[in-house]
Parts: C-alpha cells; sequence; structure tokens
C-alpha cells in the first residue's frame, strides 16, 4: 500500500510521543519528527532528550496552556507560509487535556490540513488495563480544583453509569479519593494506574475504598490515571397492567389495529403480547 509522502507542506500534525517508555514512539512519528519544518513542544526542555534521539533540525517552539493564546497566530502563520508543522505534548496525545484543541480548531477554520499520527495515551492504556466496561466510557480529564465547578462535576461523576477516566497530580490524589468516597459507594470499582509504560509501573485498586487505604499509607507520586466504574444502574420500575392497557387503546385510537397496538406496546415494555391482547379483549363491553 503506497502512503502519501511526508511531512507535507502547509499541514499540522499532532504526534503522539511516548507516556513513559522510550520504545513506543511509532517509526512514522520518529520519520516525521526528523523532517518537518517546525515542532510546537509543550515543553522544550522536557522534549529535548527524545527530538535530539531522532535527529532533524527542525526550529522548536513552545507551545502551552500559558502562551497558546499568544503563540497560536504565530503557528499559523507557519502553515500559511507552507511549512509543515509537528505538535507534540510532554506526554501522549497532543490535543488531549492540552491546548492542542485550539490550535487543530483553529488550522481547521482557516481551511488548514490536520493530520494525527497515532500514539500511547495514558487513558486509554488505564481503561484497557484496567478490565473494568470499555464500550462505553467517559473522559474527564482534570477536575476543576475547587469551589461549586468542581463540586458539580464530581456529582455528576458519580451519578454517571458508563466507566469514567480521570487525569489527578499527585498531591491531590487522596482529596480526590476522599470526595469519592464520600459520594459513592466505597466499594465502588476503581483502577489507579501510574508510571505506566515505566519501570515501576503501578496500579491500585480495586475499589475506592482499597485505593484510599493505600494512598493514606504510602504518598502519591507521578501523574496518576484514576478509572472510574460507573454507577449500578437503577431499574425502571414496571409500569401497571392497567397503564399498558391504557397504551394498547391510545394506539387503537389512532387507527391501529388491536393486534398490532398489543404488538407495539408489547416490544416496548417487554410483556407478552397475549398478555395485553388478553387484558384488551376482558376489559370490552360485554
Amino acid at each position: 500500500m503506497s502512503h502519501r509522502p511526508e511531512p507535507e507542506p502547509g499541514v499540522l500534525y499532532l504526534v503522539g510521543t511516548p507516556i513513559g517508555h522510550l520504545g513506543d514512539l511509532s517509526p512514522r512519528a520518529k520519520s516525521l519528527l526528523a523532517k518537518v519544518s517546525t515542532i510546537a513542544c509543550e515543553d522544550t526542555r522536557h522534549s529535548c532528550q527524545l527530538l535530539n534521539s531522532v535527529g532533524g533540525k527542525a526550529k522548536r517552539l513552545s507551545y502551552h496552556k500559558h502562551n497558546c493564546k499568544k503563540k497560536l497566530p504565530k503557528l499559523l502563520e507557519i502553515l500559511h507560509q507552507g511549512k509543515s508543522l509537528a505538535l507534540i505534548s510532554d506526554a501522549g496525545l497532543p490535543g488531549i487535556s492540552d491546548p492542542g484543541e485550539e490550535l487543530v480548531n483553529a488550522a481547521r477554520k482557516e481551511g488548514l490540513e490536520v493530520i494525527c499520527i497515532p500514539g500511547p495515551c495514558a487513558a486509554t492504556t488505564a481503561l484497557v488495563s484496567s478490565g473494568l466496561p470499555s464500550d462505553q466510557f467517559c473522559f474527564e480529564g482534570f477536575l476543576p480544583a475547587k469551589g461549586q465547578a468542581r463540586k458539580l462535576r464530581l456529582d455528576a461523576i458519580c451519578k454517571e453509569t458508563r466507566t469514567t477516566v480521570l487525569y489527578e497530580a499527585p498531591h491531590r490524589l487522596t482529596k480526590l479519593l476522599e470526595e469519592l468516597l464520600e459520594l459513592c459507594e466505597k466499594e465502588r470499582p476503581l483502577q489507579i494506574s501510574r508510571e505506566l509504560t515505566k519501570k515501576h509501573e503501578q496500579h491500585i485498586g480495586p475499589t475506592i475504598g482499597s485505593a484510599l487505604e493505600f494512598f493514606q499509607k504510602y504518598k502519591p507520586q507521578g501523574e496518576c490515571t484514576l478509572v472510574l466504574g460507573g454507577a449500578p444502574k437503577v431499574k425502571e420500575q414496571e409500569k401497571s397492567d392497567e397503564y399498558l392497557l391504557s397504551e394498547v387503546k391510545a394506539l387503537i385510537q389512532k387507527g391501529v389495529t388491536a393486534s398490532d397496538a398489543a404488538r407495539q406496546v408489547a416490544e416496548a415494555s417487554g410483556k407478552s403480547r397475549r398478555v395485553l391482547y388478553a387484558l384488551l379483549h376482558k376489559s370490552m363491553p360485554k
């Protein structure tokens, strides 16, 4: 299969970089970082070792949450000049919990092409290693540090029936676990992953209560990714025969045959069509 030559002029490349193990940098990412015109880094000093390992003579610019508004026009200008630009974060996929999202949005609004070169992501790495349901999940990233905004987000998370993935700094982890314990049940499933892909990778769980006990004994270190199991689904209260019969009759009044009305309500409610039809027949005047 043939591929487009990379990098192409005027294209913004989002390049996934390792979250720990340097061996996770893909050959495609290595090649592009070695050839691209300019690289925008979350921290040029932090990325120095990685970029030096791939070679290349790309100009390096800092682009992070504290200077993104000031630097964004400059990066767009580089693309409009027909130069290639790669965006990397300190670790993982740029655009996840960092200002890469704003750059991508601005580039697309100006008709510029954006291509993502996939790579590691702490959220999905922790999720698939947790054993918790991953067919549907929510990503919350970092929560507001305090106040009503934090309270509202935590309350919504604890009521969420899908698995939720969160990021938290080590010095705030114990506080977050205490808040989750207050709002959720103690045995709510939880796995906390730290040092992902590194030598001392660690997974702590399997519940909120046990994770809190662990970190009350051992001081949290390194960025943590939390995978919280969903809240138990509340069973819908079974509708009474009288209510279901009224739905059947309402459909009949709209012109639906008695047989089709009973079938439709049966499919929606899980009740037997024969039972509904019998209730309808019994309710008819003699």
